[in-house]
């Protein structure tokens, strides 16, 4: 139980990593250049720059939400409330779509790991 915490913080690490990355990447302009580049080549040539806006907007979006839920859960499980459970639910629920989350998503719908955290 006590790892479940850490294991949150390292995801919410892991996040804050890659938006800061894509935030580089954005902010130089050879990088946006490479990006409206791969955009024209993969057929989106009229208008290029507002697909890259959107697209852009959408990944920081949910780059941003991953970090929010993470550290959610990170401070939530720490202090055994209840958001906290619900937090980290969402989040391995999430993560179970690429595989990831499906051993942490059995761990936290074990009956004794809710009654630690006050879920019936």
């Amino acid at each position: 139980m006590r790892w479940l915490p850490y294991l949150f913080a390292a995801g919410a690490v892991f996040w804050l990593i890659q938006l800061t990355q894509f935030a580089a990447i954005l902010t130089a302009p050879a990088g946006r250049e490479q990006l409206q580049q791969t955009l024209v080549n993969a057929g989106f040539a009229s208008n290029a720059a507002a697909l890259l806006f959107v697209e852009s907007a959408i990944i920081v979006f949910f780059e941003a939400s991953a970090i929010t839920l993470h550290a959610a859960a990170y401070y939530g499980l720490r202090k055994y409330r209840p958001w906290g459970w619900v937090a980290a639910i969402i989040t391995s629920a999430a993560w179970s779509l690429i595989i990831l989350g499906i051993p942490v998503l059995i761990f936290l719908l074990q009956r004794r790991t809710r009654s630690v955290y006050g879920i019936p």
